[in-house]
């Protein structure tokens, strides 16, 4: 059985430890051991958690270790390759809630949280980080490192790339693709291609200028 070590110990990473204790392989393929935060004081007047193991900078991953990564925006990418780059395993975590389709294919590192419905056929990359009460419709695509926040609706056969940002409650509709590097504001509806590098808000969306 793994040690399941999450990086980052603020208000999400105390949220990844309930999650993953409600995830499937709790107790049976890994079980949590701590934190590791570069403030190392982050869990100080919180009770009944692990304890922080060291800093992400300078920790060194040992064999039966497994990690998830917390930690959200352009820092995730950077914390995640620092541990890759020392040896570091990361393990996908699916609550129980979550409803996996047929045919479903998931990367490594990915974070599929509460009551989210990913659809047959879809096809979902590596370190992506999937919140509670989302939907990827059947035969979407999605690439790597993207953070999907909660309620947000993916049409069936909608496309993404890497690098993305989309923000609680955004739709995007059927067909559309979204490149790389892109953010999407809150409740927008998006109902065109998006290009690389650009930013969407507003139902409909507009590009942000």
């Amino acid at each position: 059985m793994k040690k399941l070590i999450i990086i980052g110990a603020g208000g999400m990473g105390r949220t990844m430890y309930d999650l993953a204790k409600e995830s499937v392989g709790y107790g049976v393929k890994y079980d949590i051991v701590g934190f590791i935060d570069d403030n190392i004081n982050a869990l100080d007047n919180f009770n009944n958690y692990p304890p922080i193991l060291g800093t992400i900078r300078d920790y060194i991953p040992n064999r039966n270790e497994a990690f998830v990564c917390s930690i959200g925006g352009h820092s995730r990418k950077t914390c995640i390759e620092n541990l890759l780059s020392k040896g570091a395993e990361f393990i996908t975590l699916i609550h129980k809630t979550a409803r996996i389709g047929s045919n479903v294919k998931m990367g490594i590192g990915t974070l599929i949280g509460t009551y989210t419905t990913i659809a047959a056929d879809a096809e979902l990359g590596d370190y992506n980080f999937i919140q509670s009460l989302t939907i990827i419709g059947h035969d979407c695509k999605i690439g790597s490192w993207n953070r999907i926040d909660s309620q947000v609706m993916m049409v069936g056969a909608t496309t993404i790339g890497d690098n993305n940002m989309i923000h609680t409650g955004a739709m995007i509709n059927h067909n559309v693709h979204i490149g790389n590097d892109c953010t999407i504001g809150a409740c927008s509806f998006v109902t065109m291609n998006v290009e690389s590098g650009t930013t969407l808000f507003c139902a409909p969306a507009r590009r942000l200028k």
